[in-house]
């Protein structure tokens, strides 16, 4: 399993800087701004370890170090104090509550790692651990299906994608292509005449190039029995019909460990434009915020202060793409990006119709945005000034 650390502090800059000196480990970083959330995130989910601060609002680190030893469920959790130079002798004073070690801010990445590894295992990501692909990679996908209308409803709706969509409609068709080209995903009907779904399925769980390859089973919603049989069997997931395109593009993406952030997030020298197809739906925007977090703290911590959301392609404002964007807007808050909206005239009509939208700053083009956002830095810097 993962080493799941939990870092406690009221300061983002510390909190960046710890995600960043755990990232080339198998970590899983948890993150809370005061004591009082600190407790809710490790009750939640306890951690393995957790870097505590002295000093925070609402509830600082001796308040929560104290309730922490009180909760028979979270007393054995190891706690790594931070504290400042002048409250050493304070820490010095508290370590009888329970702490396992302390470290002076600022401090080194190497120091932090070296007292992390006394008392948790940190394990380096294998180097030859498959690496994700890119999302302009040319990727191989088998649709084994005997109806032409499905092969091309596939091929059709996976066309701005780079990948390579082959159909065939017959397992010696489709034995025949792999033993030529490694397929990177294969979608086969599970309806194919007689066993052949299932033969196929063997078949390539025999091979040696083609035992980990993704094997999706197409089947319509009402073959129950023979949906529970695949899975028994061992296909990786099931695709029920009539498809929903961008589900199954996102379902597809994750299983081939694509990283498809770049198909949402661009850096654009100092700013990082965050942009949304036309064709959307849950599983698009829950695919697109889970980069959302990595993709805003790296630009931060590339020198990155500005974001744009680009949705002049949006044409119309449902619940779940609202929910998206306040969600966006806070992140981009926390981490102190200065955000700005580019939309069509339908979008900004319908965003001043909700109270958590109204008050946004919305631009008809993306010219006028990045001129909005520097005029804004540099009022500011003028204010910092006086």
């Amino acid at each position: 399993m993962r080493t799941k650390i939990l870092t406690v502090d009221d300061s983002k800059t510390v909190r960046m800087i710890v995600r960043k000196v755990f990232k080339p480990y198998d970590c899983e970083i948890l993150e809370a701004g005061d004591g009082a959330e600190g407790l809710t995130v490790a009750a939640g989910s306890p951690p393995d370890l957790i870097l505590l601060d002295v000093t925070m609002p609402v509830m600082d680190g001796v308040e929560m170090l104290t309730k922490l030893k009180a909760d028979p469920r979270l007393k054995a959790i190891p706690v790594l104090m931070l504290t400042a130079e002048g409250g050493r002798d304070h820490v010095l004073k508290i370590a009888k509550i329970g702490i396992r070690d302390y470290i002076i801010k600022p401090f080194k990445d190497e120091v932090l790692i070296e007292k992390a590894k006394r008392i948790v295992e940190l394990k380096p990501f294998a180097e030859s651990a498959p690496k994700a692909h890119s999302s302009l990679d040319p990727l191989e996908i088998l649709v084994v299906e005997d109806k032409p209308a499905i092969v091309q409803l596939i091929q059709d709706g996976l066309k701005h994608t780079s990948w390579k969509i082959h159909g065939v409609s017959t397992l010696s068709a489709a034995t025949e292509f792999c033993s030529g080209v490694k397929p990177d995903l294969v979608l086969v009907s599970l309806l194919l005449p007689g066993e052949a779904a299932f033969n196929l399925f063997r078949t390539l769980r025999a091979g040696a190039e083609t035992k980990q390859t993704p094997i999706l089973g197409l089947i319509v919603r009402t073959e129950t029995a023979v949906r529970e049989t695949a899975l028994k069997m061992g296909f990786t997931d099931i695709v029920t019909k009539p498809i929903d395109m961008a589900a199954l593009e996102a379902r597809m993406a994750k299983l081939m460990n694509l990283d498809m952030s770049s198909r949402y997030f661009e850096a654009q020298k100092d700013v990082l434009v965050i942009k949304l197809p036309e064709v959307r739906g849950s599983a698009v925007l829950a695919e697109a915020g889970n980069y959302m977090k990595g993709k805003l703290a790296e630009s931060v911590d590339n020198g990155i202060g500005k974001a744009i959301v680009d949705l002049q392609h949006v044409k119309s404002l449902e619940m779940e793409l609202l929910q998206f964007l306040v969600h966006t807007r806070q992140a981009c808050v926390d981490l102190g990006l200065l955000i700005a909206f580019v939309g069509n005239a339908v979008i900004i009509s319908e965003c001043k119709g909700f109270e958590d939208t109204r008050s946004w700053s919305f631009y008809e083009s993306m010219d006028d945005a990045k001129s909005g956002l520097n005029k804004t830095t540099q009022d500011s810097r003028q204010v910092a000034a006086v």
